[in-house]
């Protein structure tokens, strides 16, 4: 009887690597449109749990209907025409690191620690008529050992928080990562942006918000042994709502509502 040669037990190794490899690769390749997909609905769900519209019992697309997508140029504030860059085909994290679709921010601005932002933001509006109820926005930044992304919802005063839903992040379970948590999440409802001078005065405190007061109006409860998640809220927080996100949008929104009266 023939000795097999030495090599072919190693031949039939590598034969069967690469067809598991190819095999593993196709269906990645053909699970990539319902993994996409499933991830946009997903978005959807966030978008709606912030301003308060989710309901059991109904589709995320028939709840989603109700909202107009829109986006904005972050520096001037103005809408960009759909034509000009469509919503379905805008992906928004991709831009920023494009030389044409985001630019570099020094470390003076970048507060969120964010490196890149993109020049154009989706923003998500709910009407009744030709009147703002609220405004659902993307925002993002560091914590302690990731980028946190989130979804805040305002009141067509600009100000007033309807909700928050935090949907991506990789912080501690049970101490950071309970920014998911619904609950601790109930508390932002009604709390204020924007102070009396103009600046972000939305903070999330160490310990228990004050429950009366001016301060009332502004704290947020503190979460437990995660200070510095909570620090990183804070920043995404004002640097999204401040000159270099969504305040030249604010204040295009304002002058409009001035010239409409």
């Amino acid at each position: 009887m023939a000795e097999e040669p030495a090599a072919k037990p190693f031949y039939s190794v590598l034969i069967l690597a690469f067809v598991c490899s190819a095999l593993v690769a196709g269906a990645a390749v053909g699970l990539r449109p319902m993994q996409e997909a499933n991830r946009q609905l997903d978005q959807k769900k966030n978008i709606l749990y912030a301003a308060g519209l989710y309901e059991e019992g109904k589709t995320i697309t028939e709840l989603f209907a109700s909202i107009e997508i829109k986006i904005v140029e972050l520096t001037t504030g103005q809408y960009i025409p759909e034509h000009q860059l469509p919503p379905e085909s805008y992906n928004q994290l991709k831009s920023a690191l494009t030389e044409s679709g985001g630019h570099p921010l020094n470390s003076e601005d970048d507060i969120a620690r964010l490196r890149r932002i993109e020049k154009y933001s989706f923003v998500y509006l709910v009407k009744n008529g030709r009147q703002i109820e609220q405004i659902i926005l993307p925002v993002r930044g560091k914590g302690l050992w990731s980028t946190m992304h989130a979804y805040i919802a305002l009141d067509g005063d600009l100000t007033t928080v309807r909700g928050v839903s935090f949907y991506e992040h990789g912080e501690t379970p049970g101490l950071g990562g309970e920014i998911e948590n619904r609950k601790w999440q109930e508390g932002w409802r009604g709390k204020q942006l924007y102070g009396s001078a103009g600046g972000v005065n939305l903070e999330v405190v160490k310990g228990k918000a004050a429950e009366t007061g001016n301060e009332a109006l502004f704290q947020i409860d503190g979460l437990s042994g995660a200070t510095l998640t909570a620090k990183g809220v804070n920043n995404l927080m004002e640097f999204w709502f401040g000159d270099h996100g969504f305040k030249p949008y604010f204040n295009q929104l304002n002058l409009k509502s001035q010239m409409d009266k």
